[in-house]
């Protein structure tokens, strides 16, 4: 007679912000239709504006096993949880709630059911591992890392060790942010000190920053395996040299349109997707889209992080209106820093915003992305908005901020001939000629060159592509440790 084995179950555990955990709840969803069962632990703060502004608890609902968790991030109520506090947020996962998670898995408080079986595996963000390999290793679980970045920025991460060795960080001057940066395989010859990721681009090799993006990647061997939110035809040639150092890599991205297409796949119909929005969407933007002309828009937004002081803030709204283009533009309530007097904004850009423009607090990115009228896109190149953008089949013009962004920008206009890159430049008059070079100067070249990309994201996540197939051999390693483990 054959022995029963219990569905596998995952515990995943995501970086507390909305990039994070917008692409680790689509994994869970992933992991959810594979029929393995999932425990979703997010910090309170991160779930409680997710019941605030999504229906994220009735939509899991339907998944046998899945179960919300939530932990504490050690902080105050009242603490800001902004960029600018990245270090405290971090520092107070890796002290306080790494003590609650050892907790919880000691007491079993993450299982939830007598019938739900024991943890087959952690799937945890990878600027988290370290004290949760440290705590796994301890209880004997298995860690599978995923990260939210791109394989080419994890490899320049990763390779942040060489590029010290070789004295070529830090830098030396401004002067020397156009020098080549020769010690990352695979990007020796476009590579320039500015587009290192921004932690790269300190005085003081003692930078904390620095060494917590350096040592949480430099830790990736140790897990089981990794898994990246990207396809094999996109990154390949980088994805072959991160192969050298972890032995197992699942490359299983687009995440949002390999989810798309396992739903409809599914429920044999098309099936629209609830957001993971850690704000409230304002959805009145379709209905101005839909008013719009084919590819005749500009859409514009900076991510759920990023800050801009007034001047650049009005530097943009004077380049967005003097090109005369129309332009959806999302300015979230703390986007601009320092006090800001709607009655001080000149009436030249409130009349032009009236007649070409349209402002919104959040958008349904993903849709708005996907709509008709949408002819290019003004970016902070974050990785989730780079792919969705790939998708869409949409150019982009990059205007990085931190992290990984200033990667992600040079790989889009350099490397795959997306989009234009406008890093460390922020005057009206480049705003302006960057606008309607992509939108009508230089659109032919850049609608091929997207269109073909979008097309090989498709292919990568339907039934026989890379990523479709990569998705299949991770659900089958998971319900591989959970028949060892019983």
């Amino acid at each position: 007679m054959e022995q029963y084995c219990p569905p596998a179950h995952v515990l995943i555990f995501p970086f507390p912000a909305q990039g994070h955990v917008n692409s680790m709840l689509k994994l869970a969803e992933l992991l959810g239709l594979a029929g393995i069962h999932v425990t979703f632990l997010n910090t309170d703060f991160i779930h409680e504006r997710l019941v605030r502004y999504t229906d994220i608890e009735t939509r899991f609902s339907c998944y046998p096993g899945f179960q919300f968790k939530t932990i504490s991030d050690g902080l105050s109520a009242d603490h800001p949880r902004s960029l600018i506090k990245f270090i405290e947020v971090y520092d107070s996962l890796n002290s306080k709630t790494k003590l609650l998670l050892r907790e919880m898995l000691a007491s079993n408080q993450l299982i939830g059911s007598n019938t739900r079986p024991s943890l087959t595996c952690i799937i945890v963000d990878g600027l988290i591992g370290g004290f949760t390999s440290d705590i796994a290793n301890e209880f004997r679980i298995p860690i599978i890392y995923f990260r939210t970045i791109s394989a080419c920025c994890f490899w320049a991460y990763f390779s942040v060790p060489k590029i010290i060795e070789a004295g070529q960080i830090p830098v030396r001057g401004n002067e020397d942010m156009d020098r080549l940066i020769t010690t990352v395989p695979s990007m020796e010859s476009f590579l320039r000190y500015r587009d290192l990721p921004s932690f790269c681009q300190v005085n003081d090799l003692n930078h904390c920053n620095l060494h917590i993006f350096v040592s949480e990647t430099q830790q990736s061997p140790r897990a089981h395996a990794l898994i990246l939110n990207t396809f094999e035809d996109l990154e390949g040639p980088v994805l072959s040299h991160i192969h050298t150092h972890c032995s197992k890599v699942y490359t299983i991205g687009p995440l949002h349109m390999h989810l798309k297409f396992r739903l409809e796949a599914k429920t044999s119909s098309s099936q629209s997707q609830s957001s993971n929005n850690l704000y409230e969407v304002d959805k009145s933007c379709i209905t101005w889209l839909d008013a719009q002309p084919l590819k005749s828009v500009i859409y514009v937004s900076f991510g759920s992080i990023m800050t801009i002081t007034k001047d650049k803030h009005i530097e943009f709204w004077f380049g967005l209106v003097n090109s005369k283009q129309r332009f959806l533009w999302v300015i979230r309530s703390d986007l601009v820093v320092g006090e800001h007097n709607r009655n001080e904004v000149p009436e030249e850009l409130l009349k032009g915003t009236k007649e070409r423009g349209y402002i919104v607090s959040w958008a349904p990115q993903e849709e708005v992305l996907a709509h008709h009228a949408i002819g290019g896109f003004l970016t902070h190149s974050g990785w989730n908005s780079t792919l969705e953008s790939i998708v869409a089949g949409v150019p982009m013009i990059c205007w990085p901020f931190i992290g990984d962004q200033q990667l992600n920008s040079r790989f889009v206009s350099e490397v795959w001939k997306l989009g234009l890159d406008m890093k460390d430049a922020c005057d009206r008059f480049i705003v302006e000629k960057m606008v309607n070079d992509l939108m009508w100067r230089r659109r032919e070249v850049f609608m091929k060159s997207t269109d073909e990309m979008a097309w090989l994201a498709r292919k990568s996540v339907s039934e026989g592509g890379s990523s479709y197939y990569n998705l299949d051999r991770l659900v089958k390693d998971i319900r591989f440790m959970s028949m060892e483990a019983n």
